[in-house]
């Protein structure tokens, strides 16, 4: 059914009570016709399971029509074919709702493709009255040599600018140079944007969206060059340039007064480089009348991104993931008018199980529940990725990255590595980037969903269609959907009492205050989540390593009477030792 907009939006919204949100990437969901790609008829014929896992919301990937260069990370109102139809997303937006959920698309607004209209018609010629709908620049002429306008390394590596042979000028592209930045300076634009991006769909009845790189609309348009801090290198990473711009409140609130307000819409912004909480409420705390809420790279980023080469692995320490989530956690407080979001996976990072506990097959089943207790017991909302919830991991280390990796950061990230390591004659710098990408690639969060034990995964309604991508082979070792099922001790069914765990204790982990204890231990994780109005509290107990550690109740709660809400292991305990990579949750 079409949602007409209301004339104001109500409060409170479908999602401001913190709502359990199931992300989908379409392509490697499910097959429904056979062809090896995933389609929107596979999610629908897959609602039964993520209904229930008791989430409230889904929120799909791209699926717009593009050439899917950056895997459909741009701006359009029709579906890439071998999705389906406009009739088969209706048909899902309906379906949706009937099963009593949510559903939310991405919105990528920043970019469009350069196979979109608008950006065809902006390079035909410099007069054309869409040239100022992008940011073209001339060179920058040093000894009669041509260069870009500026030093900046995009975010898949490479020059931000593009050389324009027909018009003899340069385009900006913060990603893919096949992915133009749109030019929110220009008004014409942004109605354009908010016209056929925003309203097409919230009047079709989506409830929301994922708005992809939020910060980045407003730019500093003088363009200035980056610290040199990769000298080996031409082009230096601009991130404090890529975001918060001088207009990017105006834009914000604009797009909020223009669209979303007049919906029951939740809107979830990426917000990369942005480590102050004060710049974060600046946008979401509900004085802001910008964004909902956020999603933050900074534990995300915490095992990579230390230097020139995004994917290259660096070192952390539990104390570091303690203090980033405390960090977040701060936006659940009711002082700052805000509303919190975690996450541990999507669509553009590795499996959580592999980079933040143990995939290796003792510790793979506690492990997963380690982070599934992590996560729902977190105030705010929830994140959950598909594969997560039967605790799917990244791909083994014997796939070949120059012929299974498929994403495009991936491949050019690993084609610069290759080529340094070369010039720089450093065996070491190739192991170091075979292993950051092991660990830390997009691959890994994008091969087909593990459905059950038949070929390759029972991710195609055909057998023998070869799949996109290639299918891990962990299916076949009980992470799958099937294996899961009927098994009380899976990952599958905790992630289901845990959801519902969350949802009965509403006052102690969506709404309740966080708090560290042993902020510097880097064995164990404990923190209390206590009801606003002080009548319970919740403490948890995590366990990150593969050894039994010791762990005490917090003094205020050593006089109450304490109840094992939950444990990982399945069974009550009395000791205050915790197993491997054990979990447990105490109720006073």
């Amino acid at each position: 059914m079409v949602n007409a907009p209301a004339e104001q939006k109500k409060l409170p919204s479908w999602w401001s009570g913190g709502s359990v949100v199931y992300q989908i990437y379409p392509a490697s969901f499910k097959d429904d016709n056979g062809d090896g790609y995933g389609d929107l008829r596979g999610i629908i014929n897959k609602l039964g399971h993520i209904k229930s896992l008791g989430v409230d919301a889904i929120w799909i990937c791209p699926h717009y029509k593009s050439p899917r260069v950056d895997e459909g990370l741009y701006v359009d109102t029709d579906i890439h074919e071998p999705f389906g139809t406009r009739e088969d997303c209706q048909e899902l937006i309906d379906a949706v709702h009937a099963h009593g959920m949510k559903i939310m698309f991405d919105l990528v607004v920043n970019h469009c493709s350069d196979q979109h209209a608008w950006f065809k018609e902006s390079r035909s010629s410099k007069t054309n009255p869409k040239r100022d709908w992008f940011y073209w620049k001339p060179p920058r002429m040093i000894d009669g040599v041509r260069h870009p306008p500026n030093n900046w390394r995009s975010c898949f590596g490479g020059s931000v600018w593009e050389w324009d042979e027909h018009t003899q000028e340069y385009y900006l592209h913060y990603f893919c140079p096949e992915q133009p930045d749109l030019n929110w300076e220009n008004p014409e634009t942004r109605q354009a944007i908010y016209n056929d991006a925003i309203r097409y769909w919230l009047d079709r009845g989506v409830d929301g969206f994922r708005i992809d790189t939020v910060n980045m609309y407003s730019k500093y348009l003088d363009f200035p060059d980056a610290k040199v801090v990769a000298p080996e290198t031409l082009w230096q990473p601009a991130g404090d340039f890529f975001s918060n711009g001088p207009r990017l409140q105006e834009f914000l609130r604009e797009m909020r007064k223009e669209t979303f307000s007049k919906y029951d819409c939740f809107t979830i912004g990426e917000l990369p480089n942005t480590p102050s909480l004060e710049k974060i409420l600046s946008y979401i705390s509900t004085d802001a009348e910008a964004l909902d809420c956020t999603i933050l790279f900074d534990l995300a980023d915490l095992d990579h991104r230390g230097g020139q080469y995004p994917l290259m692995g660096r070192n952390w320490a539990l104390s570091q993931f303690k203090a980033l989530t405390a960090f977040a956690q701060q936006l659940a407080e009711p002082e700052h008018k805000a509303h919190a979001l975690t996450y541990l996976e999507n669509h553009d990072q590795a499996r959580s199980v592999t980079r933040y506990a143990s995939d290796a097959p003792e510790h793979r089943l506690t492990s997963s529940k380690l982070l599934a207790t992590y996560l729902l017991t977190l105030s705010g909302s929830i994140i959950i990725y598909e594969g997560q919830e039967i605790g799917m991991i990244n791909a083994p280390k014997d796939w070949d990255i120059d012929t299974e990796y498929l994403d495009v950061n991936t491949i050019n990230t690993w084609r610069e590595i290759k080529h340094d390591a070369k010039v720089q004659n450093d065996p070491s710098l190739l192991e170091r980037g075979r292993a950051g990408i092991q660990l830390t690639a997009r691959d890994h969060a994008r091969t087909p969903m593990q459905w059950d034990g038949s070929e390759n995964a029972g991710f195609s309604s055909n057998p023998d269609a070869k799949p996109w991508y290639r299918v891990m082979e962990s299916y076949a070792e009980g992470l799958n959907v099937a294996a899961q099922e009927d098994d009380p001790n899976s990952t599958l069914n905790f992630y289901r009492q845990l959801v519902s765990l969350r949802k009965a204790h509403k006052d102690l982990f969506i709404l309740g205050r966080f708090q560290l204890l042993d902020p510097g231990n880097d064995q164990t994780m404990l923190f209390t989540k206590t009801a606003l109005d002080g009548s319970q509290v919740a403490f948890v107990a995590l366990n990150f390593s593969a050894e039994k550690q010791p762990f005490e109740l917090p003094i205020e709660l050593t006089a109450r009477q304490n109840q094992l809400l939950i444990s990982t292991l399945g069974k009550s305990s009395e000791s205050r030792e915790l197993d491997a990579y054990e979990a447990r949750v105490y109720l006073a």
